[in-house]
């Protein structure tokens, strides 16, 4: 035998993915409490720690423009000091307990949350209530919480990749949408925010459209509704509250264009091209779903795979949506070498278009439909993941069974499914290409590539040579 025989007889004989288990996401059921909020239960036997979060719709996307940033200040804010507690009494009173309290705001929701052992789940909803119903926002708190996301932001600008970030929705989103700013509001609107601004933020709280208090872990034995009522019971929305106004994602890409932002020096260009893409509810999902990951969500896609197996322009290149109530962003991105900044465009720019000019490969698509349900349960370990999903149906208004049938839905889509989805999805001919980079270098090559009209973006404050690519 030849010395290779033996490394040959064990590549012919390695593993290969087994056939996914079955599996069920948890049942779960709906109440109701007196003032009207929805309560969902899930028994989950075993598991003796205890989440409950509390899904309130109302988020960064709902503030004026004025406020930007006040919802997720507001809930970080939250525990710094409430009507019986200062901060440090909280944290105290949490600690007797073995509880964690949490709260954040994302673009479509303010989340409220306690993780505690189901023997202690009484006293810790007490505190869960007075956290959300009753919080003070003392001024010296906000104050501290404002600079530090002021500084947060200084922060983001020196960061190529989160400049990119932020320079790519100013692009693709319209100037009126919210959508067009960082969550976490920018300078000029963090600056102006006191605790009554914060108090505006928590008013909008209490709009039963798509909220619900959720409760996972192991209930057995646990009167659920008689420990909520008396906290939750009267808890609703003011008798002349109005439904919030329904904010724009309108797009402002046309046609291609670039956009670069300067960063004199760097050694490496922040790629970010795309468009605004599709809300999270729609009737081909999972044919999106499985088209992202195989145009850029896995290790053996084709954007990493062209882009660093091949050319070797980068450590990773990644593609997806950013699934949201309104529609998120679309996305594929990459850091590069300075010097290869046109031609990994190029590249990127040829693989969306070769993504709708005909079908995947068997293999292709079984790689991405085996990894999307083989990695599922595994997110649903431990409470905390099941209520979080529980609670994304509530914001997202999707049907009570839409985790259990995710995996046969997956399952299900074809090779004409990820076609069609594709062609109608991704539009590399209207589509913003971002780049955070050296502009003396790479700005010549960009016009010359005729990609679209260039933009260059100068900032006083931009920093010298980033990190390597990656």
């Amino acid at each position: 035998m030849s010395a290779l025989d033996p490394l040959e007889a064990a590549l012919a004989t390695r593993p290969v993915p087994g056939t996914p288990r079955p599996y069920h996401f948890p049942a779960f059921e709906r109440g109701l409490l007196t003032g009207g909020l929805p309560v969902i239960a899930v028994h989950l036997p075993g598991r003796p720690l205890v989440t409950a979060s509390l899904v309130l719709p109302s988020g960064a996307a709902d503030e004026p423009a004025s406020d930007g940033g006040a919802a997720v200040l507001a809930a970080r804010a939250l525990a710094e000091g409430t009507e019986r507690f200062d901060a440090v009494g909280l944290v105290e009173a949490a600690e007797r307990l073995g509880a964690s309290l949490r709260a954040e705001a994302s673009w479509e929701a303010t989340v409220a949350g306690v993780d505690v052992p189901a023997q202690r789940l009484g006293p810790a909803l007490e505190l869960l209530a007075e956290v959300v119903r009753r919080p003070t926002f003392p001024a010296r708190e906000v104050e501290r919480l404002r600079d530090q996301r002021l500084n947060d932001i200084l922060q983001a600008r020196a960061d190529p990749g989160r400049r990119a970030d932020e320079a790519f929705a100013e692009a693709i989103y319209h100037p009126e949408s919210p959508f067009a700013r960082p969550a976490g509001g920018r300078a000029e609107t963090v600056a102006g925010l006191v605790p009554e601004t914060l108090r505006r933020a928590h008013r909008r709280w209490p709009d039963f459209r798509r909220a619900a208090l959720v409760v996972g872990g192991d209930l057995a034995g646990i009167d659920l509704p008689s420990i909520l009522e008396p906290l939750f019971g009267d808890f609703g929305p003011a008798a002349d509250a109005a439904p919030a106004a329904e904010p724009s994602a309108a797009g402002a890409v046309e046609r291609t264009f670039v956009r670069l932002v300067d960063r004199p020096g760097s050694v490496q260009s922040e790629l970010r091209i795309g468009h605004v893409g599709v809300a999270r509810r729609i009737p081909d999902y999972h044919a999106v779903a499985v088209m992202a990951t195989i145009l850029g969500g896995l290790f053996g896609s084709r954007l990493n795979l062209r882009l660093r197996e091949e050319r070797g322009y980068t450590y990773g290149a990644w593609a997806g949506f950013d699934f949201r109530r309104l529609p998120g962003p679309f996305s594929a991105r990459a850091a590069v070498h300075t010097e290869v900044t046109v031609p990994a465009i190029a590249d990127v720019l040829a693989e969306l278009r070769r993504m709708r000019e005909g079908p995947v490969s068997d293999a292709e698509l079984r790689a991405a439909c085996d990894y999307l349900v083989g990695v599922f349960p595994l997110r649903f370990e431990t409470p905390g993941p099941v209520v979080g999903s529980i609670g994304g149906l509530v914001t997202h208004e999707l049907p009570d069974d839409e985790l259990d049938r995710y995996r046969p839905a997956i399952e299900a889509v074809t090779a004409d499914d990820v076609l069609a989805a594709a062609r109608a999805h991704l539009d590399p001919d209207r589509a913003a290409i971002v780049v955070v980079g050296d502009a003396d270098a790479v700005a010549g090559d960009l016009e010359r590539a005729g990609f679209g009209d260039v933009e260059v973006v100068r900032e006083p404050e931009a920093s010298g040579p980033g990190p390597a690519p990656g």
